[in-house]
């Protein structure tokens, strides 16, 4: 009990470091960026007058580090800032789009859990024979194409020859529940590649414990092998996946933005981009904030789940 209350302590403290550390580096990228924000958003032909009022809108004129004591204090009390474009906080722009990317990255989360781990523990029982050479050949072929690829086949098939399903989900506003046609394509994009890599690294994981010598013991003494294979060999076999699942989530949060460019979903990935273009460098650094915590919050998450499937392996973490 000590040694998972030291753990868990560790894994906190590292937690708190690495978003501190996002925080940091995400004002140091911003006040990189190439060229005056001010300047690009006053126009073409940009007045003097109107871009010393959108430093001064924009804290430009300050020193960076009273910007950034500034906006970090901001952030702890939940004041992500507000747009200079359009003068709206970014926690509205956070809570706008929130809805349909948490929505697209629920569903595909909760079909890769059962399909991942279920295809890998499949291919794992019928080792070396037809259906696990079938699974390993799709898996690596499937992982092959790229989901920018892979959403250009499935909308020239399913929506433009064929008319079964939405290229887009122009028109759906953000309840996206209400339509769960426009979901299926997207859906389909973003579980393609973790499948795969989730469903193989299932595989490789079962096979060595099925053949490890506590295995090889239970079933000499006459455990039964379904016992075996999920009583025994699974868990060792779920620790290195659970933490592919949590880089696979994370993975998602960039699929995001992809998928929701590609079939115009009005979520996060959307807004991001939108920021981007408008130089809205306020917006850009909540979201970006948000994606790293996120990212940092799914880790720490993974560490412990690991830790309680397997402690050896949690603490070599």
């Amino acid at each position: 009990m000590r040694g998972l209350r030291s753990f868990v302590a560790r894994r906190l403290l590292l937690g708190v470091a690495q978003t501190v550390a996002v925080v940091l580096l995400v004002f140091a990228l911003t006040e990189a960026l190439p060229g005056d924000a001010a300047v690009a958003l006053a126009g073409d032909q940009p007045d003097p007058a109107r871009i010393a009022a959108l430093r001064e809108a924009m804290h430009l004129d300050r020193p960076a580090y009273e910007r950034l004591a500034e906006w970090a204090a901001g952030l702890l009390h939940g004041d992500f800032g507000t747009s200079v474009t359009s003068g709206r906080p970014v926690s509205q722009y956070l809570a706008d789009g929130f809805g349909p990317t948490l929505l697209l990255a629920a569903l595909t989360v909760a079909l890769l859990v059962p399909a991942g781990f279920g295809l890998g523990v499949l291919a794992a029982r019928h080792e070396g024979r037809l259906v696990d050479r079938l699974i390993s050949s799709v898996t690596l072929a499937v992982h092959a194409v790229p989901e920018f690829a892979l959403a250009v086949l499935l909308v020239a098939v399913f929506a433009l020859h064929l008319g079964w399903l939405p290229a887009t989900a122009v028109g759906y506003g953000t309840d996206l529940l209400a339509h769960p046609a426009a979901l299926l394509l997207p859906v389909l994009v973003l579980l393609a590649r973790p499948v795969c890599s989730l469903a193989r690294l299932v595989r490789a994981g079962m096979v060595d414990a099925l053949a490890a010598p506590y295995a090889v013991h239970a079933r000499r003494y006459g455990v039964g092998g379904a016992r075996v294979r999920y009583a025994h060999a699974l868990p060792n076999a779920l620790a290195p996946a659970v933490q592919q699942l949590a880089r696979t989530i994370d993975w998602l949060l960039s699929g995001v933005i992809v998928v929701e460019a590609l079939f115009v979903i009005p979520g996060l990935g959307t807004v991001l981009l939108n920021a981007v273009a408008e130089r809205d460098v306020p917006v850009v650094q909540g979201l970006a904030v948000v994606f790293g915590v996120l990212t940092v919050v799914l880790n720490l998450g993974a560490d412990l789940v690991t830790h309680r499937l397997a402690p050896r392996a949690g603490v070599a973490a």
